[in-house]
């Protein structure tokens, strides 16, 4: 049993903060969030003496278990894993742990208003089989579809690219250490001008007009192309949004996604256990006010903690604020040159039944052990968007919805289950009003989207927590409410995506923010812990 998942991830201060002040540090980890616990494990592992704060009184920041409603557990915005690094899986020991996950092999399901619907099943005969049924003349686009994807996938991430694997570090897996620069990007690309388009240019508009002729096919893909991205399914560069999440190798199953056992804040968990026991301490409820480079930090009780590397698992937005006047300028306006606005509302739902689809229909069907979307169609996203970013609620949301409680009974009392609702776009700040005055406007607007393709919504819904930008933000410490740390459009990623070290004396960045960008990942975590290790070697 995880300790750490025994108390919920609120592991409290393990000794008084002036015991803890006097102790003397190698390094400080800021943020107990799964990259920042990733890091601690590793540091501590090299013999470094590691203290990892935080300022919540639960670790695991985004990726956690709360209980929203009584005897329900549930992540409060990660649902879902597929990019978690095989690597640090297996050296951080997580199957040992108790990490268990089961594959979404059923996919996506998509209804649509005309009572159509369609299954794209993570098997390729079947989700074939699924596409000539719904679409024959979309089969060959669709199998050329796939095929850019895992071209590029097996060019940037190859299977044998783990060290260990694969003696030719030509063919690193390119999430390990430092990003590849674009002069390599395109090296490995100069073939395949498809697989440039992908990762460099298209939007996913264009992606699935490239390959798709059928206009629901198309609507059924758009929502992955912007996930968490304040931009439009038109923009340009979008479709490597859908790349990204596609890039996983989770299990050796290429980009599979799946639901973890207890939910996905055991991650997190398991990170936090891995931390303590390779000696790091995490201490949670502790304000960091300042990062004092090359001497540690200033607490906000006034406490000073002295220590050569700082490393912060806080957004760039917050570190910059923590470093104030000692901030390398040029360092800051690359940081504030990052957007980080949110366009997101997680809903955390309970219901007594699961939702029943018209085009499909049944409260327990193949499409509940996978992910459903509600779609908008091409008019609908457009108008969409340009409704949140002039500060008011569309008319419809695009809702990708998760059940966990259907994989996992333990997540929920008996007879009722959990639904997570991922939806966008909404606004950061309204025109008029705020997001006190709008929340309860969010949950109907967000049932109602995913309502018309249902006849048993809202009527099933016990119970329901929301949140906006502005609420995660609060709540888990993402500036903007920006699940990613910043966008991860092309023009933020890779060379361009900031690096775990930055210009200032022992400080390091270990979040989302840095390559290989976000989700739940923790290579993120163990790419600065190894930059970190290899500054102490040289300075040695």
């Amino acid at each position: 049993m995880s300790a750490t998942a025994a108390v919920l991830g609120k592991v409290g201060l393990p000794a008084p903060i002036k015991e803890i002040a006097a102790r003397p540090w190698d390094a400080i980890v800021v943020g107990a969030g799964h990259n920042g616990l990733a890091c601690a494990t590793y540091l501590a592992r090299a013999g470094q003496r590691v203290l990892v704060l935080e300022s919540r009184e639960r670790v695991g920041g985004a990726c956690t278990v709360e209980e929203p409603f009584p005897g329900v557990r549930m992540s409060p915005c990660a649902y879902l894993a597929g990019l978690l690094h095989p690597l640090v899986i297996k050296e951080l020991g997580l199957p040992g742990r108790g990490f268990d996950w089961t594959p979404a092999v059923n996919g996506l399901f998509v209804p649509f208003l005309d009572g159509s619907s369609i299954q794209l099943w993570d098997d390729d005969a079947r989700c074939e089989a699924e596409v000539r049924r719904f679409s024959s003349r979309d089969v060959e686009g669709w199998r050329a579809m796939n095929d850019v994807i895992r071209r590029l996938r097996d060019a940037l991430r190859p299977a044998t690219g783990i060290p260990g694997d694969d003696p030719d570090e030509s063919r690193r897996d390119l999430w390990i250490g430092d990003a590849p620069t674009q002069e390599r990007l395109e090296e490995l690309l100069k073939d395949d001008a498809e697989a440039r388009g992908l990762l460099f240019d298209w939007s996913m508009a264009e992606f699935v007009d490239r390959y798709l002729i059928d206009e629901r096919m198309q609507s059924a893909y758009l929502g992955q192309g912007v996930i968490g991205t304040n931009a439009s399914p038109f923009d340009a560069g979008t479709a490597s949004i859908r790349f990204h999440h596609s890039s996983g190798r989770l299990g050796d199953m290429p980009g599979m996604w799946g639901y973890v056992k207890g939910g996905m804040g055991m991650v997190s968990f398991y990170f936090c256990d891995a931390a303590r026991e390779a000696g790091a301490i995490v201490a949670a409820g502790v304000n960091v006010a300042r990062i004092l480079p090359g001497e540690g930090v200033l607490l906000e009780g006034g406490e000073r903690i002295t220590a050569q590397v700082v490393v912060s698992n806080a957004d760039p937005i917050r570190t910059l604020r923590m470093l104030d006047v000692d901030a390398d300028p040029a360092w800051a306006a690359k940081v504030h040159s990052v957007p980080i606005e949110g366009c997101t509302v997680k809903l955390n739902v309970l219901l007594r039944e699961l939702p029943n689809f018209k085009a499909r229909p049944g409260i327990e069907q193949p499409q509940h052990y996978g992910q459903i979307n509600a779609p908008l169609t091409k008019e609908e996203w457009k108008a969409s968007y340009a409704a949140a970013r002039s500060g008011s609620f569309p008319e419809q949301l695009w809702c990708e919805l998760y059940f966990q409680s259907v994989h996992d009974a333990t997540v929920a009392p008996a007879g009722l289950h959990t639904m997570s609702v991922f939806a966008q776009y909404v606004p950061y700040k309204f025109a008029s009003g705020s997001w006190e005055e709008h929340r309860s406007d969010a949950k109907t607007l967000a049932l109602r989207s995913i309502g018309r393709f249902c006849s048993n919504l809202p009527e099933a819904v016990v119970d329901a927590q929301v949140l906006g930008p502005p609420d995660i933000e609060q709540k888990v410490g993402l500036t903007g409410g920006h699940i990613f740390q910043g966008e991860c459009l092309p023009a933020y990623m890779w060379s361009k995506r900031l690096t775990a070290r930055t210009p200032m004396k022992g400080v390091y960045l270990c979040g989302a923010c840095t390559h290989p960008g976000g989700s739940v990942i923790g290579i993120n975590g163990r790419n600065a812990a190894m930059a970190v290790l290899r500054d102490l070697d040289e300075a040695r």
